[in-house]
């Protein structure tokens, strides 16, 4: 087996100097180039999804339907858009103009920002890798993927086939860890795309801030989930359980860190998610075939560390069943876990659920605006001005009432964070304009020229550009007249 090539600073150069030969030289700026490369991706998708989701059942244990509907058919969905949507996205903008500047015209022009890197996450690493790619290519961008090294089967597979399909002069894929991350940092780039951890997330913007390169930093945090007692008890607990541990068994970004209730309906709320865990999980949901896995042993120990807290392991109230040797942790809910215990101080990232119990639904809001802005914030009940108020008092990445995280597939909303959740967003045509510069762009005619803005400097001309500027039709006139 031949020993693998080290990726250093120099060659990190080098590939961002090649890259942006070929960005000067105009190879992705036209329609059909981007048109191309998408066609691939989609090839990719249809051809090659029987390995993708093996690479995924390698890398996390995925079962078949997470892989197939969460990374291949939305990363389908995304594709196909941008080839339906990419002539009107590329189309300059009509802006109005004023009197100001009569006689013109002016428009807003979406301009590739030139070479990117996106740097992607383990826990979905097709969709989370490819989809800002899609945004990248689709706005005229040359682009670098550097895929996650905790995801070695996807990253690999990811590697091949975006080499064997797309063209290499403008689309990349580095593989590798720090070393390879750390050298690909130290250039600079046209814009950075990260998703993964706030912690690495700041280590991003430090080496962005050096070129001041801008960048999406797509994080995290502690998604709340309030669930109100006027509510749909069956259908609630099912989607949070589809939300929790029905997406890669709680490690992904928007999955419910934590419930907040009250405590009279708490035990109901328990009662009702265990009875949904055992239909779809069965008696031993360590032997079910439908959840993932736990990503590695790093990532086990972590989680162990967070439920043998004192005074945290005897808040279990369901589940609590670990495997180390098969990285298994069993979907596990916890009641009234003290606030300042780290299961409540960082991103859960796996099976675990905290429920909070309050006196009264109206506290959730405080214990909520306590702590770092979410990712998503979710709500379950079928009162409308308590839904009204959530969407508009809780600040948060994205809210979703009455589900979990299904706004992800809606290409028409943003995808996003706020405070320490991320900057940025992306996901359809936001995708598109997070890889573009809407450039401001203003015809003018050479007729029509007034010595009212040229000196010698008058009284006169003074109330005429005031009132030209002010875009008032009637002091111009007066003016003109002399009544000014």
């Amino acid at each position: 087996m031949a020993a693998k090539k080290m990726f250093g600073a120099a060659n990190a150069s080098i590939l961002v100097t090649d890259l942006r030969r070929s960005f000067d030289d105009g190879v992705t700026r036209g329609y059909e180039w981007r048109v191309t490369q998408l066609k691939k991706l989609l090839i990719i998708c249809d051809n090659h999804e029987p390995e993708i989701v093996a690479a995924l059942r390698d890398d996390l244990g995925k079962p078949e339907l997470e892989s197939s509907v969460y990374e291949v058919s939305l990363l389908r969905n995304s594709i196909k858009l941008a080839l339906k949507q990419l002539k009107n996205w590329m189309a300059p903008e009509k802006a109005k103009t004023s009197l100001t500047t009569f006689p013109a015209s002016a428009e807003i022009v979406s301009e590739p920002l030139g070479v990117v890197l996106v740097i992607s996450a383990w826990n979905y690493p097709f969709l989370l890798s490819i989809d800002p790619v899609i945004g990248a290519i689709s706005a005229g961008n040359a682009v670098v993927l550097k895929p996650s090294e905790l995801a070695p089967a996807s990253s690999a597979l990811l590697a091949k086939l975006m080499e064997q399909y797309l063209d290499s002069s403008a689309v990349r894929v580095v593989e590798g860890a720090v070393t390879e991350t750390t050298a690909l940092l130290e250039q600079k780039w046209d814009k950075i795309f990260y998703t993964g951890s706030s912690k690495i997330g700041r280590v991003i913007m430090a080496a962005a801030a050096k070129h001041l390169t801008p960048v999406v930093l797509e994080l995290g945090g502690k998604s709340p989930v309030v669930v109100d007692s006027d509510t749909d008890l069956k259908v609630t607990v099912r989607r949070i359980i589809a939300g929790k541990w029905g997406c890669n068994n709680g490690q992904a970004c928007v999955s419910p860190d934590y419930i907040l209730t009250t405590k009279e309906y708490a035990p109901k709320v328990i009662d009702a998610m265990k009875k949904e865990l055992e239909t779809f999980y069965g008696k031993n949901p360590m032997e079910s075939k439908d959840m993932s896995r736990i990503v590695n042993s790093t990532h086990f120990d972590r989680l162990s560390k967070l439920l043998d807290e004192k005074e945290v392991s005897d808040k279990i109230v369901y589940g609590g069943e670990k495997d180390r040797e098969n990285l298994k942790i069993a979907p596990t809910i916890l009641l009234d876990v003290p606030l300042d215990s780290l299961i409540m101080s960082e991103e859960i990232f796996g099976p675990l659920l905290p429920i909070l119990t309050l006196n009264n639904l109206e506290e959730s809001f405080d214990v909520i605006r306590s702590r770092p802005k979410p990712l998503a914030a979710y709500l379950f009940t079928h009162n409308k001005k308590l839904k009204e108020r959530f969407a508009t008092t809780v600040s948060a990445g994205g809210i979703v009432v009455n589900d979990i995280a299904v706004h992800l597939a809606l290409h028409t909303l943003p995808f996003g964070g706020v405070g320490e959740s991320g900057m940025g967003a992306y996901h359809g045509k936001f995708s598109f304009d997070a890889f573009s510069h809407k450039k401001a762009v203003l015809y003018r005619s050479l007729f029509g020229d007034s010595a009212v803005r040229y000196p010698p400097y008058s009284r006169g001309k003074l109330r005429l550009l005031k009132a030209l500027v002010d875009s008032n039709i009637f002091d111009i006139f007066k003016v003109l007249l002399g009544l000014s």
